[in-house]
C-alpha cells in the first residue's frame, strides 16, 4: 500500500461545459473535503488559468447544501478555459509558475475536469512534476458531451446531451407536421469530428418521432447523394427531418460549413469555429428543390446545458467519477483518468463500472463512432447505437425548485490567501 500523502486538492474544470460536469466536480469536492488525507481543497477559477493567477476558491468555506446543489446545476461552477500548455521541452515557464503556486499551498493532489484537450494538459503537468521531483499525484475527470475520450465506454455529460437531443427532435417532429404544407428541417448538432450526438436523434425514431436522415462526421459527406435523398423523401411525403454534425465533410477533409468561408477563426487549440451548418444546407435544398419552406434549427449551447433533462444515470455516474478519482489518488494512484467500463447484470440490465486509463493514452486521441453503428448508406445509423445509448438517457433528475424554477448552486467563491 502506498504511504499516505497529505496535502491540499485543487480542481479545476476545462474546455466546453456540459449538465453534468458540477456533479464530476462535487464527486471530487465532496469525497476530497471527507477524505483525512486532504488538507485543503481548493477550486482553481477557470480552470489552469487559476492555478497560474493564484486564484483558489477555498471549496472548505462553502456552505456543504450548496454544494450538494452542484449536483443538478449546469455549465462549469468553478469557470472554464481554453487555455494549451505548451510543451516543457519548449517553454516551461508555465510549469514553473504551476509548480510554484502548488508549493506555496503545499499541493500534493491535482484533478483536471474536461475532454481531450483537458487530459492532455493533465499528462503534462503530471510528466512534469514528475520530472521536477515534486510528488502529486493528478488524476483526470473525464467531461465532454461529445463522448469522443479513448478507451472510456462513455463520456460525462453525452448521456444528457443525447437525451435532451432525441427530446427536443421529438418535440419538433411533432411540431413539423401541424400543417398540411410542407417542410423540410435541418437539425445541427455539436460534434466536431465524432458524430455520437447527432446519432443521438435516432433515438427519437424509437418512438416514432425521428429524423428521415442522419449525416455524421465518420463518413465523407456527398452534397449530390444528400440532395437526392432529400428530394425523394420530401417528394414522397412532403416532410423530411434531417440531422446532421456541424463537423460533416468532403472526401478531402474540409468541412462543409467552409464552403464560402475559407478563412473562418480558430481558437486556441488551432481548432476552426464550427457553426451555422443548417442555414448553408437549407440554402442548398432551396436551390435545388425551389420555394420550398425549410428550416434551419441549430441546437447550439442548449445541448450542453439543458440541467432540466439531464440524464439521472449521467448525473450519478459523473459524481461516481470524481469521487473515484480521488479515492484512487489517496490511495497511491497518479498519471490516469477515471473512465467507464460497461457491463450487464445476470438479468440483462446495464451496469457502469469505473475504470482506469492511463494518461498518455488518452490525452488528445478521439474515439468516432464505430462503422457498425453507421447504415451502409451513411444516412443513418443501426440498432446497435440505440442498444448502446439508450441505457444510458435513463431517469429524471432529482432538481431543487423554487416557485417553479431550477435551484442552482450560488458558490461563495472565497480566494484562498
Amino acid at each position: 500500500m502506498a504511504t499516505q500523502l497529505k496535502g491540499a486538492c485543487i480542481i479545476g474544470q476545462s474546455g466546453g461545459p456540459s449538465s453534468v460536469i458540477n456533479a464530476s466536480c462535487y464527486g471530487v469536492i465532496r469525497t476530497a473535503l471527507d477524505s483525512g488525507a486532504i488538507t485543503n481543497v481548493f477550486g482553481a477559477a477557470h480552470g489552469i488559468n487559476g492555478v497560474l493567477d493564484d486564484v483558489l476558491y477555498d471549496m472548505g468555506k462553502e456552505d456543504p447544501k450548496e454544494l450538494e446543489l452542484l449536483l443538478h446545476t449546469p455549465s462549469s461552477a468553478l469557470g472554464s478555459c481554453r487555455y494549451k500548455l505548451k510543451d516543457s521541452s519548449e517553454d516551461d515557464t508555465d510549469y514553473k509558475r504551476i509548480l510554484e503556486v502548488f508549493k506555496k499551498h503545499d499541493v500534493r493532489y491535482f484533478f483536471y475536469n474536461g475532454g481531450n484537450d483537458s487530459m492532455d494538459t493533465c499528462n503534462k503537468i503530471s510528466k512534469y512534476m514528475q520530472k521536477a521531483g515534486y510528488e502529486c499525484r493528478i488524476m483526470g475527470v473525464p467531461k465532454t458531451i461529445d463522448n469522443d475520450l479513448y478507451g472510456t465506454d462513455h463520456c460525462p455529460g453525452f448521456a444528457s446531451a443525447a437525451k435532451y437531443i432525441a427530446t427536443t427532435t421529438m418535440e419538433l417532429y411533432k411540431d413539423a407536421r401541424v400543417y398540411d404544407t410542407g417542410m423540410i428541417c435541418v437539425l445541427e448538432c455539436m460534434g466536431r469530428h465524432a458524430g455520437w450526438l447527432t446519432a443521438a436523434t435516432a433515438l427519437a425514431g424509437e418512438f416514432g418521432c425521428g429524423p428521415d436522415l442522419i449525416y455524421l462526421p465518420e463518413r465523407d459527406f456527398d452534397m449530390e447523394a444528400f440532395l437526392n435523398d432529400v428530394e425523394r423523401i420530401y417528394t414522397a411525403n412532403k416532410k423530411c427531418i434531417v440531422a446532421v454534425s456541424e463537423g460533416i465533410h468532403d472526401k478531402d477533409g474540409k468541412f462543409i460549413v467552409e464552403y464560402g468561408q475559407e478563412n473562418a477563426p480558430v481558437d486556441a487549440f488551432g481548432h476552426k469555429q464550427l457553426g451555422g451548418l443548417a442555414a448553408n444546407l437549407i440554402g442548398v435544398i432551396k436551390g435545388r428543390l425551389g420555394n420550398v419552406k425549410c428550416r434551419g434549427i441549430e441546437f447550439s449551447l442548449m445541448q450542453r446545458c439543458a440541467a432540466h433533462i439531464a440524464s439521472e444515470t449521467d448525473v450519478q455516474e459523473s459524481f461516481l467519477s470524481g469521487k473515484t478519482a480521488v479515492e484512487q489518488a489517496v490511495a497511491g494512484v497518479t498519471d490516469k483518468m477515471v473512465g467507464y467500463e460497461r457491463s450487464y447484470d445476470k438479468d440483462g440490465n446495464y451496469v457502469c463500472n469505473m475504470k482506469l486509463f492511463d494518461l498518455a493514452d488518452v490525452a488528445n486521441t478521439e474515439k468516432k463512432v464505430p462503422a457498425e453503428m453507421i447504415n451502409k448508406e451513411g444516412n443513418g445509423v443501426t440498432k446497435a447505437f440505440i442498444d448502446y445509448a439508450l441505457p444510458l438517457i435513463q431517469g429524471q433528475p432529482k432538481m431543487t425548485f423554487e416557485q417553479g424554477l431550477p435551484r442552482f448552486a450560488k458558490l461563495k467563491k472565497i480566494v484562498a490567501e
